[in-house]
């Protein structure tokens, strides 16, 4: 008997012992896979979990509450600028400069650089009310003055954490720990991406360091790992691997990709394994990528005028060139453009670190930028559909820090997760409008404290998403951004 009459006999002996039992638990095209299907979409519906096509996970879905944003820029700035020179004018604190600190702002708290009794730290820069809302802000961001009535202010941003690296992730993923989702990655499981060529969650850096807790914060964590961050370089290929080798041409690349989309096909035919067909769906984007990304991180084509509105020096890296791109992202519909800033660490360690120093140069590099990013999305009429945030991790202290009781050349404020400021703009918030009221030195807050998972209820609910229903199985658990504990919508915001 030839091989392959062996072989034949072989495969009917399988399929006679092949049982009923077998068929509906085993068989992916069997009832009870299709049965099982059925239950997991419905399932997933109810909680508003995303049914994505299993070809193409990041195609574009409709959300499943009404939303008014549509894309998110963040820009985080990395190390917690103190609202106390930014945007939360106290002037008693002013009057307490040099002060010994009441103990009662010392019994039972935690502090990275307070020892003994330190003084009151009044603010270190004149303030004035700006536009029609009147909101304060220092003279440190003279550009931004400009937009305080298409702003939302939060002041009373509250976070359990007091390192950077787990205040950092409490921002952006709801947790203090590694392995969960990030906002973006949320965002774009549920929400998919308007643009087959481009990732929906793209990541710029600037400051010259890299976040403490590194790609932890644009992590996709138990999600699948197509929904996770996008990290972009300033020089060389904005993504590594984006271009051929010298000796591939597209045309070859093309031919070769064809093959194995053969193979990738015959292989689902024969085993029917949906992750196959998600195998060939990244590797077709990939391709369209190849051409995509560098059109779009390409800033050189921009009008002059565009350039000398950002500040911009193509080339370089630089928080401002990060603004431009997260303008040139936003219009080809990305869903999620995040920008870190590092190098916001106010201590008094050194003039990098210092409120007298660093913080001056912080300010002048970001300032500009920020306001030509409004103004330039406002231009375009995409304000009302881009929400834009931003933040650091925590406050800071209203007390001066005072390492063993030494003065210091150089001025700092310690960490403070009691009360910090976060902003919005577009995306649905209500403009001109201030929301919360720390205490008479911006130590605590007195009204309306807003803690993080609240500030995530919301953003959720601006992208059309019910906080308590967008979950993920994991750990025997139905995750959510905003974790176990109660959250709400702040509705005062909303416009």
């Amino acid at each position: 008997m030839s091989n392959e009459n062996l072989y034949r006999e072989a495969v009917a002996t399988k399929l006679q012992q092949t049982t009923r039992r077998h068929f509906l638990q085993g068989c992916t095209t069997g009832m009870g896979a299709m049965w099982m299907a059925m239950q997991q979409h419905a399932d997933a519906a109810s909680r508003h979990q995303p049914i994505h096509d299993s070809q193409n996970p990041l195609s574009p879905l409709p959300s499943p509450l009404p939303g008014k944003a549509k894309r998110v820029i963040y820009l985080h700035m990395i190390g917690a600028p103190s609202q106390l020179e930014l945007f939360d004018y106290k002037p008693d604190l002013k009057r307490l400069d040099g002060k010994d600190t009441p103990q009662s702002f010392l019994e039972g708290k935690r502090f990275a650089f307070i020892q003994g009794t330190p003084k009151m730290l009044g603010p270190q820069y004149p303030f004035a009310q700006y536009g029609e809302s009147g909101a304060w802000v220092s003279d440190r961001f003279p550009h931004f003055t400009k937009h305080v009535d298409d702003v939302c202010f939060i002041k009373t941003m509250q976070t359990d954490q007091f390192n950077h690296g787990p205040a950092q992730l409490m921002v952006h993923t709801g947790q203090a720990r590694m392995g969960y989702p990030s906002i973006g990655s949320w965002t774009t499981w549920g929400l998919g991406t308007e643009n087959e060529n481009l990732p929906g969650f793209f990541v710029l850096l600037s400051g010259g360091r890299q976040p403490r807790v590194g790609k932890a914060l644009w992590s996709g964590g138990f999600l699948p790992s197509v929904y996770q961050g996008v990290q972009c370089r300033s020089q060389g290929d904005p993504i590594l691997n984006i271009s051929n080798p010298d000796a591939v041409s597209r045309d070859r690349r093309r031919t070769m990709l064809d093959t194995l989309n053969r193979l990738n096909q015959r292989n689902n035919e024969t085993f029917g394994d949906p992750e196959t067909l998600t195998r060939i769906a990244q590797y077709e984007m990939a391709f369209r990528m190849q051409a995509a990304v560098p059109e779009a991180m390409d800033i050189r084509d921009e009008p002059a005028h565009i350039h000398t509105m950002y500040g911009t020096e193509p080339g370089k890296e630089s928080f401002a060139n990060n603004c431009l791109l997260a303008r040139r992202l936003a219009e080809r519909d990305v869903r999620f453009i995040q920008l870190f800033d590092w190098g916001w660490d106010s201590h008094g360690a050194g003039k990098d670190e210092a409120l007298n120093e660093g913080f001056k140069d912080k300010c002048k590099q970001v300032d500009q930028p920020i306001s030509a990013l409004l103004t330039d999305l406002k231009q375009r009429g995409m304000l009302e559909d881009t929400l834009v945030i931003w933040s650091g991790e925590f406050g800071r202290t209203p007390m001066r820090e005072n390492r063993g009781g030494s003065e210091m050349r150089f001025i700092g404020r310690d960490h403070n997760p009691g009360a910090f400021t976060l902003w919005m703009a577009g995306g649905g918030v209500k403009p001109g409008y201030s929301h919360g009221e720390t205490d008479a030195v911006g130590y605590s807050a007195a009204e309306n404290p807003v803690p993080l998972r609240d500030f995530h209820a919301t953003l959720l609910h601006l992208l059309g998403f019910d906080h308590n229903k967008l979950s993920y199985p994991f750990q025997g658990l139905n995750q959510k951004l905003t974790g176990v504990q109660p959250a709400r919508v702040i509705h005062d915001i909303l416009a």
